[in-house]
């Protein structure tokens, strides 16, 4: 039985590892802080970033690590694992949540070295190196795939998977067995902050809200936009988020100036307020092949009651309902692209009907409450 929340020194400490601060804020904190209220000491270990000071602000002590979401440098890789497993000596954690690929295998390796009791090791996607299929990506798989063996191979762990294919998939090259597997799809979101409005008139706007990698699709989003206005059809195109510096797959600041300067798409960068972004918007486009786990800004779209283009890949099309709330289609096909988005661009009644469709999915599987309920049971179950 846990002890009352007032009571530290007998509280269960549980430590939550992700790589970035900013992905630990939009993914994670609302669940760090109910465990708190449910009792629990918890800690926040991630790399330091804009995210940080707002992780303080909810005073959640705060832990920096030497973290990067894409770097492959082996002195800093082997410094990161080492930070984890020193952290993890000196806060002896009796539950460990590790999020996103790098905090899973190091994390979960440090904590098989330091006697950590519990872990939950949560799967958000599987990401590219799963997807892509060169000499390089093959090599790199078959190294992460043996990582995975080791970092899940232990007593009392959950691994958390967002998607059915990511669960079949690393069940059977990780060697996880099924009963420690557990599906809770995507980190929810706060049916409050993302409320359905009205679509705005005029000129539709299509969005794009993504780290502008290329395979999450936004060259294909490019390459559409520049299909549709070459065909006559009238419509506002943009693109929400930055390039990554640490990941190889990021587009270039050039491209994006290129873009900027030829007026085909609009670049609005990085922004907080991704639901008023939605309310401003009449369709919102993923064409990822990334690898995702189930895409946040398609649970956040179908909360504001909006469509969605996607492609036919693992999460993206667990986040919506083919047909109903979305159209997909083929990966690393503009064209076909192209074709969805004319589609709902000229069907405004159909478009809308669909936004309404997912709002009533997103209040019967993405509730904020309910994500969170899913994950403290989880934690329950593996402490004693």
């Amino acid at each position: 039985m846990l002890a009352p929340a007032g009571s530290s020194a007998a509280r269960k400490r549980l430590l939550l590892v992700v790589n970035h601060a900013g992905f630990f804020v939009s993914h994670r904190l609302p669940l760090a802080l109910a465990a708190r209220e449910a009792g629990y000491d918890v800690h926040i270990a991630t790399a330091p970033g804009e995210g940080t000071a707002l992780i303080r602000a909810h005073g959640l002590p705060h832990h920096p690590l030497r973290l990067s979401r894409g770097g492959t440098n082996p002195v800093r890789e082997l410094l990161a694992f080492v930070e984890i497993t020193r952290l993890l000596q000196r806060l002896r954690p009796e539950l460990l949540h590790l999020v996103t690929v790098k905090p899973v295998i190091y994390g979960g390796i440090a904590a098989r070295l330091t006697d950590v009791p519990a872990v939950v090791a949560a799967i958000s996607g599987l990401g590219h190196v799963f997807v892509a299929d060169n000499l390089r990506t093959r090599a790199v798989r078959r190294l992460v795939t043996v990582a995975y063996r080791i970092a899940l191979h232990r007593e009392r762990l959950t691994v958390i998977f967002q998607n059915a294919s990511d669960r079949e998939a690393l069940t059977r090259l990780a060697a996880v067995p099924t009963a420690k597997a557990a599906m809770i799809r995507g980190s929810g979101v706060d049916l409050r902050e993302y409320r359905p409005v009205a679509e705005p008139g005029g000129t539709p706007t299509v969005t794009f809200i993504s780290r502008l990698l290329r395979s999450k699709g936004v060259y294909e989003f490019v390459a559409a936009a520049r299909q549709l206005r070459e065909s006559g059809v009238a419509a506002r195109f943009q693109l929400v988020g930055d390039a990554d510096p640490d990941n190889a797959a990021s587009v270039t600041a050039a491209e994006i100036e290129d873009w900027r300067r030829g007026g085909l798409v609009e670049v609005l960068g990085h922004r907080q307020d991704v639901a008023q972004v939605l309310g401003e918007s009449n369709l919102v486009v993923l064409p990822s092949y990334y690898g995702e786990g189930l895409p946040k800004v398609l649970v956040e779209a179908a909360a504001c009651g909006r469509a969605v283009v996607t492609t036919d890949m693992p999460g993206c099309r667990d986040a919506v309902e083919p047909g109903t709330t979305a159209l997909l289609v083929p990966p690393r096909d503009a064209p076909a692209l192209a074709e969805a988005v004319r589609t709902l661009l000229e069907d405004p009644a159909r478009r809308r009907a669909m936004g309404v469709a997912a709002r009533a999915l997103a209040e019967r599987e993405f509730a904020i409450e309910h994500i969170v309920a899913q994950h403290l049971q989880l934690y329950r179950s593996l402490l004693p």
